[in-house]
């Protein structure tokens, strides 16, 4: 019998979590709960979750030590940061630290069911395998001073590697396999965060510059083919 995806909502504030719980389980997840940072570390690294909810301001431990050392012990479930601050800092930190969404407060709980809908159905995609993309067909791409290794998954520019977050490598591929096409910021939530509704570009926006700025570091040339079309988004043009 087909288990229900599992969920760990992390949060202080007893009314939040009542709230996520009564939406998650109305969609036939399964949720468990915790209060306290340290206990929900614990927790997350002794079980299996299929998605973490987790607030930046907790006892004992905070949401970005908890994203930190997760993704420091190799944990790579997806997590939804939940703040009450979004600004570009924030949200910039949040997914260094390996968060896949932010979601700031007071937020409306059908959105967030949908954004933990996409994650849940993105994660397991990429478990049992994309379909057929330019990927598939080709393992290795490489740019002029760029080299993406889809099987290792390493980054590497003018012979240095790049450490990338699991989205914006993600989001470096998709655009990679598609060179000289342009995509709507709308685009890139549907098929990289696989988001079937509007959400919040600043995601992509920011996914974007993080992006730029880790490539730039290694390789210029290599940062500069991301390139902004200004009203529209986003391409990746092949430097000569």
């Amino acid at each position: 019998m087909e288990q229900n995806p599992k969920i760990l909502i992390v949060d202080d504030e007893d009314r939040i979590r009542r709230l996520v719980r009564m939406y998650l389980e109305r969609n036939a997840l399964d949720v468990e709960e915790a209060e306290d940072g340290q206990v929900a570390l614990d927790l997350a690294l002794e079980n299996h979750y299929d998605l973490i909810i987790l607030d930046l301001m907790l006892p004992s431990l905070d949401g970005r030590d908890i994203c930190a050392q997760l993704r420091q012990q190799g944990k790579e479930v997806p997590i939804i940061m939940l703040t009450a601050s979004g600004d570009e800092m924030n949200r910039i930190h949040g997914f260094e630290l390996g968060a896949d969404d932010y979601v700031v407060k007071p937020f409306s709980p059908r959105e967030l069911v949908m954004r933990v809908k996409a994650l849940l159905k993105r994660s397991m995609t990429n478990q049992v395998g994309e379909k057929e993309t330019p990927a598939a067909m080709s393992s290795v791409l490489t740019f002029n001073g760029l080299t993406i290794n889809m099987d290792s998954r390493r980054v590497v520019c003018e012979g240095e590697e790049v450490s990338l977050t699991p989205k914006e490598y993600e989001l470096l591929c998709y655009l990679a396999q598609r060179p000289e096409k342009v995509f709507s910021r709308e685009e890139l939530l549907r098929d990289v965060w696989n988001y079937q509704f509007y959400g919040d570009q600043r995601t992509v926006d920011t996914h974007i510059k993080r992006l730029r700025e880790k490539l730039g570091k290694a390789s210029e040339r290599a940062a500069s083919m991301i390139v902004t079309v200004w009203g529209v988004g986003y391409k990746f043009e092949v430097s000569e």
